[in-house]
């Protein structure tokens, strides 16, 4: 499993205004490649991140980055905390970046922003089933027909 932050604001946002960030973590499976666990939150905290590991399936290994909120959380496996590189994140970083791409909430310097936490957390709640089943089609498309693209995007599967 690999776990990851990132975050965005509600409301709009001016130049010269400060806002509270709303935090999305991502806990996601490797093979196949699943979001397994998400939480929309206003703060990142070892008790928001705890919550959400207690309700996924246990793995045998953790691998988070540098944020310091990892490391008192208890995992039930192995815990690989890296804050060299993002070798052992590839597969969340990648994840997050479908996120910001699919969701135009999440895209950077966008127009579009949530106006409530619960908006934000219903989109994701539709995103991470419809990501869901589309990358379990995909493996097994790929698996019948290596090498060949699959016939059905993500859009298929909203």
């Amino acid at each position: 499993m690999e776990l990851d932050e990132l975050y965005w604001f509600l409301e709009y946002k001016s130049r010269t205004e400060t806002r509270e960030n709303v935090y999305l973590i991502t806990m996601v499976s490797r093979k196949p490649r699943q979001i397994v666990g998400h939480v929309v939150s206003r703060n990142r905290s070892a008790r928001t991140i705890q919550r959400m590991v207690d309700k996924a399936e246990e793995a045998a290994i953790y691998c988070t980055d540098g944020y310091s909120g990892y490391l008192d959380v208890v995992f039930p496996g192995k815990h690989l905390f890296n804050i060299h590189s993002k070798k052992d994140t590839f597969t969340v970083e990648g994840v997050n970046a479908d996120l910001r791409h699919y969701i135009p909430t999440l895209a950077r310097k966008s127009r579009c922003f949530p106006r409530k936490l619960e908006n934000l957390q219903a989109v994701l709640t539709v995103f991470v089933h419809a990501y869901n089943r589309f990358g379990c089609h995909k493996d097994s498309y790929r698996s019948l027909h290596p090498g060949a693209a699959a016939p059905f995007s993500f859009f298929d599967f909203l």
